[in-house]
């Protein structure tokens, strides 16, 4: 019996013309064409650390300064590593016990072409063994009188700097030897205080008492005048030693600045300005001579011996050129910067 071979029978729907074969290899070869490649690996991309007081002069409160020009203040990147290499052995900070706080300074500067008023950042230095002050003062062209307060009243303290590589340490456990400037009073809690509250932070001027120096106040034979006249208001100042008050009250007068009908009252006015401000002065005078009876010879030693240093931030792409700016001014309690940085 002759076995005969089976032969397959191909499915209609099996079969596809040459044609749509070629649609099916392009179809294939396009769907190919869209799988991306893989990149080769790049190289892992570096970041510079951060230097160890990098963000110090960032943790300073810039006292005095208007809460609506924080954020100006903050608009470059300031660099300040002249002072974190002052830090630095051999620098003029190095293993010191240092007291920092902060302020700025309006000025016209100069930056990618453009002139500019800018809030300059600036951070002052105090070398001692002790808090350089406890107390604020609170003083402007607004106010009738200077106000010396305690720092925890305007929410302000020397608080403990802790360097980066330090930041998971236990603060109590660091013998910290540099000390800033804080405040805890927030901006979003400003909204709840009263208009007069929040201007007195724009009006603070870190205090300090130099016992051996006498104030500028207790030399001073001035004083402010603001007299409630009817129309307007007296603004003025007068020298008990250099003016003469008949005479400078008939001045204003002549002016148009006073009224004829209130001289007297404006007289009077004077006079008790001038009762208040000697008695200031005595006051002041006898409290000096009182703390320098009852000081130590280390207290007097570290007093004589406390430096003040000011630094503004270098020069760099990022910032706007302050060289030729910097003043060794700090403010009328300070005075003079020892050295500008």
């Amino acid at each position: 019996m002759r076995r005969g071979t089976k032969r397959m029978r191909t499915k209609p729907e099996d079969s596809k013309p040459a044609e749509e074969t070629r649609k099916d290899s392009s179809k294939a070869g396009a769907r190919a064409k869209g799988v991306k490649a893989s990149k080769p690996q790049s190289d892992p991309e570096f970041f510079p650390d951060k230097r160890n007081l990098e963000d110090l002069w960032q943790q300073v409160f810039p006292v005095g300064t208007e809460w609506d020009q924080l954020d100006q203040v903050y608009q470059y990147k300031w660099n300040f590593s002249n002072l974190e290499n002052a830090f630095e052995e051999g620098g003029e900070l190095h293993g010191q016990k240092v007291y920092l706080f902060g302020c700025t300074e309006p000025q016209l500067v100069f930056f990618k072409g453009e002139g500019k008023v800018t809030c300059i950042p600036v951070v002052v230095a105090v070398v001692s063994p002790f808090p350089p002050s406890d107390k604020i003062g609170i003083n402007s062209v607004q106010r009738e009188a200077e106000e010396i307060v305690p720092m925890k009243q305007m929410k302000m303290d020397w608080v403990p700097y802790i360097p980066l590589e330090n930041r998971d340490s236990q603060v109590e456990r660091l013998k910290s030897q540099i000390f800033i400037l804080s405040c805890t009073q927030r901006r979003a809690g400003l909204r709840h205080l009263k208009l007069d509250r929040v201007k007195k932070f724009e009006y603070c001027l870190p205090y300090f008492y130099q016992p051996f120096k006498e104030d500028e106040l207790e030399q001073s034979t001035i004083v402010e005048i603001i007299f409630p006249a009817e129309q307007k208001p007296v603004f003025c100042e007068f020298d008990w030693e250099l003016d003469e008050l008949e005479e400078f009250t008939d001045k204003l007068i002549e002016e148009e600045e006073l009224s004829e009908d209130q001289k007297d009252a404006f007289k009077d006015f004077v006079k008790e300005k001038v009762r208040e401000a000697k008695k200031a002065n005595r006051e002041a005078r006898e409290a000096r001579k009182k703390a320098l009876e009852e000081m130590s010879d280390e207290t007097k030693a570290a007093f004589q011996n406390m430096q003040f240093y000011k630094f503004y931030p270098v020069s760099t792409p990022d910032s706007p050129d302050v060289s030729n700016v910097k003043s060794p001014f700090i403010n009328r309690y300070y005075g003079k910067a020892h050295k500008v940085m």
